[in-house]
């Protein structure tokens, strides 16, 4: 800022109104100088992160169209309403939640090739399609989980009880289906042994003193179970027991499973999975809605009241400086148009750049700037939970190689029942390609062959499924947003801001993409912004 721009904001000796004083710090600094601004005069705005923005100030008589329902397309509606705005929201479907969605029996799916399934599940089972978990620190999604009392319960997305399955490994391991914590507590174990034999004979001293080589080696043994003895790893109770403890003499105290040769571990390849909820959203508890995901979606629903409408498919989108005015086929097939002051326009890029749309080249050129994700899943429904019942897994993942599967995840839910679905394969880029070519029947022969490589009794309980490539669906295109580097740097920060009166939200606009809390933040952030503009103009 230099001096120049100091005058114009102090207005040398006269006196600026709010509505001037907004309008000097948007020009100088956009809107988000605006909205610092917005704050210092009591039209604040929270964290986005923990809670939505406060709408404080004008909002009555201002009226938005928002295009989409899913979930940042509710939570604009659902917050902008609450500050008086006048709120219409189209979405293409025939139901809300954009991608979150969860199949159950009577749920139809078209894809963009033709293939039309409707699932057939038994009453009460359920696969999510779409988001499946909820991190603790999505604060975001909780808060409306818990606004609008929508029951969770936990999600267990890492199990030491299930299964790894590296087919293209060598030694004896290959191909063979292999407890995790088996395999998490021997290259640990190795590990440590090896590190604390180096330190003992003094290969690490030159980092550390005397009593730091002692805790060190104190630590290592604790992590890797060695024994005091020989700084040797020789197994531990963790990774099972090849005998299970029980009462009486026999079998008594049990016999603790023996561990894999170290170069067995190796050559396995299992020992890959171990970074598994290592990352920053991904835990090994997480959360779910009970009945399934599309439960947060009906609880927006239920508090929005009647400003969606449905099976309204936007083909135009017109503005200037005065207004917005969206061009819809309606659910009767008739075209029809709403007119606003502002849009908020949740529709996925990937979609987004199909429609006659009135924006600047860099807007567009903006828009081209990234791709989506090609995605696949499938659910099984089995006539008895066998993961259950024979090999005593309860939730989580059986991390494998097999072309095309991803991972195989049973239900965190209906424990101890008869049936469950599992999800049968989660696969992205080109595997998700291969596999959403084929025909539904044939994509649940592939899932089925593939489990049946780690469970025999996967085949004789396969019942039914039900398969979605997010990339056929014809709203989406894609499962999420791929940000490369160079696009997150050039095209990202274009469409963060609104051109003209068009803003943009989703979790396409922001760093979570693919997660709900992404699309929700997103619209937080932009209808601060319009808030903003609405409180200076």
């Amino acid at each position: 800022m230099n001096a120049n721009d100091t005058t114009r904001m102090s207005g040398g000796s006269m006196a600026l109104s709010r509505r001037q004083f907004i309008e000097e710090l948007a020009a100088i600094g956009g809107t988000s100088l605006a909205m610092a601004g917005m704050e210092a005069l009591g039209f604040g705005f929270t964290s986005a992160q923990a809670a939505p923005p406060t709408l404080a100030g004008r909002g009555k008589g201002v009226k938005v169209v928002i295009l989409g329902a899913g979930l940042a397309g509710m939570t604009a509606a659902y917050e902008l309403g609450k500050a008086g705005y006048d709120c219409q929201v189209l979405e293409a479907r025939d139901f809300a939640g954009g991608r979150c969605q969860t199949a159950r029996r009577g749920f139809k799916h078209t894809d963009l090739v033709g293939n039309t399934q409707v699932c057939d599940f038994d009453e009460g089972l359920y696969i999510n399609h779409g988001p499946w978990r909820v991190p603790y620190h999505h604060r975001s999604t909780l808060h409306y989980i818990k606004q609008f009392g929508v029951p969770v319960e936990v999600f267990v997305n890492d199990n030491d009880a299930s299964y790894v399955y590296f087919e293209k490994g060598n030694g004896p391991l290959a191909g063979k289906p292999v407890r995790k914590g088996m395999i998490a507590a021997d290259a640990r174990g190795y590990a440590a042994e090896m590190l604390a034999k180096c330190a003992g004979k003094g290969d690490l001293d030159a980092g550390l003193s005397p009593e730091d080589k002692e805790k060190f080696i104190a630590y290592l043994v604790t992590d890797g179970r060695l024994s005091m003895k020989d700084l040797g790893y020789h197994g531990t109770d963790g990774r099972g027991y090849d005998v299970h403890p029980g009462a009486g003499v026999d079998p008594g105290p049990g016999k603790p499973s023996t561990p894999f040769a170290f170069k067995d571990v190796l050559d396995s390849n299992a020992w890959q999975v171990l970074s598994s909820v290592t990352e920053y959203d991904q835990q090994r508890t997480m959360f779910q809605p009970v009945g399934g995901m599309d439960q947060i979606a009906k609880g927006f629903v239920r508090n929005l009241g009647p400003v969606i409408r449905y099976s309204c498919e936007v083909q135009k989108i017109a503005q200037d400086d005065r207004g917005v005015e969206v061009f819809y086929k309606s659910a009767n097939g008739q075209g029809a148009s709403i007119k606003a002051d502002y849009c908020l326009c949740t529709i996925p890029l990937s979609v987004l750049k199909s429609i006659d749309l009135a924006v600047s080249d860099r807007f567009k050129q903006a828009m081209a700037g990234v791709s989506y994700a090609m995605v696949n899943k499938i659910g099984l429904q089995m006539k008895r939970r066998f993961w259950e019942e024979d090999h005593f897994i309860y939730g989580g993942h059986v991390y494998n190689d097999i072309r095309g599967i991803g991972s195989i995840t049973f239900p965190s839910t209906g424990w101890m029942g008869q049936k469950g679905v599992i999800l049968g394969y989660y696969a992205f880029g080109t595997d998700a390609a291969r596999v959403s070519g084929l025909k539904p029947a044939e994509r649940a022969k592939f899932a089925v062959q593939a489990g049946q490589k780690i469970f025999p009794e996967y085949a004789e309980n396969f019942e039914t499924a039900f398969s979605f490539s997010w990339h056929l669906a014809q709203y989406n295109k894609g499962g999420w947003a791929d940000w490369s580097q160079e696009g997150r740097q050039t095209a990202y920060p274009i469409l963060c801001e609104p051109d003209g009166r068009l803003y943009l939200a989703g979790e396409h606009l922001s760093y979570m993409p693919g997660w709900q809390a992404g699309a929700i933040e997103s619209a937080w952030q932009q209808i601060g912004k319009i808030h903003a503009r609405v409180n200076a103009a």
